[in-house]
């Protein structure tokens, strides 16, 4: 049974469970930057796939698709930038991902969830 509460009560029980610390440790405002522009280009490749759906019927033009493929180079170009700043690059990121998606397929794991499956 849930109690009725004001939106300023909600917000001060919330905020109490807030983390208390932040180390930053490794992860630079620059390398914050990164991941937070991918995770703003993969909105944007959602969105765009919302519309279709919502608007179209879920029907691709030759149009839509250029336009996702673009945000999809955009995805790319932060990845790149990740990787990079982690000291890595996209073939290594290329060859532990398909390490990881050809392991699962062999143990029989590709559904289900889990990161480490």
């Amino acid at each position: 049974m849930s109690m009725t509460m004001t939106l300023q009560q909600y917000s001060q029980q919330a905020l109490t469970t807030m983390l208390k610390t932040h180390e930053y440790g490794d992860v630079s405002a620059k390398l914050t930057a990164q991941v937070l522009g991918l995770l703003g280009e993969s909105g944007e490749i959602a969105e765009k796939f919302k519309k279709i759906i919502r608007d179209k019927d879920g029907k691709l033009s030759p149009e839509e698709i250029e336009e996702i493929l673009k945000e999809l180079g955009d995805v790319l170009w932060y990845v790149n930038a990740i990787s990079n700043l982690l000291g890595s690059d996209l073939e290594t990121v290329a060859s532990l991902n398909i390490d990881k998606v050809t392991s699962r397929k062999a143990r029989g794991v590709s559904h289900g969830s889990g990161d480490n499956r």
